[in-house]
């Protein structure tokens, strides 16, 4: 019971902060003694960081995670990174991220932790191979654990369907993907739009209303991202059609290898 209240105050934790630093241009918008761009910003990055970390020790130490899983969670960290290095060193359409899906299918086969931990990590990793760290890598790290932790919830709904390596199962699948192509680029944008300067009508005010800003932001987004985030939900798709049923083959036959039972403690 404790462990698992320990668990739900991590998660809450660590999604309340990444709301928080998300919107707090439009929470404080009409608070002009705050500087985000020097002072609050950097402090909600590194709270974000730390708390991704504080999220990994407390599951490795954790019965969620054996040894196995570990060694697993690694491998499939390691290759969803090679492919951010493939896809930055040989670029694709734009807005296309081979990256994507094993993060998606890892949450959906593993459960919501393990996939919180996928997309953080891959982006983690990846960011330090590709030279991409930055201000802006908490928000990848934040907002791909989110991806994954939320595809845990397809699950419940294809076990009530009987949807489980059928068609109905790539669909939903599919759907799921497509919505997180438009989604990721809406969330990513949002960390660092109040902070950049844009074509007039489509920067931040903080004397602006908060309808203003989301118009604004809304006008940005159409300007700037919609086509990139368009190419990259149709890729997502392309990829979950052809590699969804082989890459959870794997993840069963995974764990019906090295499935184990966890022996409680005998209590003194």
């Amino acid at each position: 019971m404790k462990s698992r209240l320990r668990k739900a105050l991590i998660d809450l934790t660590v999604f309340t902060i990444g709301i928080l630093s998300l919107l707090s241009p439009f929470i404080f918008q009409q608070t002009r003694t705050l500087n985000f761009s020097s002072t609050s910003f950097p402090l909600m990055v590194s709270l974000i960081l730390v708390l991704c970390l504080i999220l990994l020790l407390f599951e490795i130490q954790s019965s969620l995670l054996d040894n196995k899983m570990i060694a697993f969670l690694g491998v499939l960290i390691a290759i969803n990174a090679g492919l951010r290095f493939l896809e930055n060193a040989i670029p694709g359409p734009a807005g296309f991220s081979p990256t994507f899906f094993l993060i998606i299918l890892t949450g959906y086969f593993f459960g919501s932790r393990i996939g919180f931990l996928m997309g953080a990590m891959t982006m983690f990793v990846s960011g330090l191979i590709t030279g991409g760290v930055g201000p802006w890598l908490p928000g990848q790290m934040m907002t791909a654990g989110w991806l994954g932790q939320s595809s845990s919830f397809l699950k419940p709904l294809i076990n009530v369907l009987n949807w489980q390596q059928k068609s109905g199962e790539i669909i939903l699948l599919s759907i799921f993907s497509a919505l997180w192509g438009i989604l990721y680029g809406v969330i990513m944008n949002l960390w660092f739009w109040p902070f950049f300067s844009t074509a007039p009508g489509q920067t931040w005010l903080q004397s602006a209303s908060l309808v203003e800003n989301i118009g604004r932001y809304g006008t940005y987004y159409l300007a700037t991202s919609l086509g990139w985030d368009i190419t990259r939900s149709i890729g997502n798709i392309f990829i979950i059609v052809f590699l969804s049923k082989p890459v959870i083959r794997i993840f069963i036959r995974f764990q019906k290898r090295f499935s184990f039972v966890i022996e409680e403690p005998q209590q003194q």
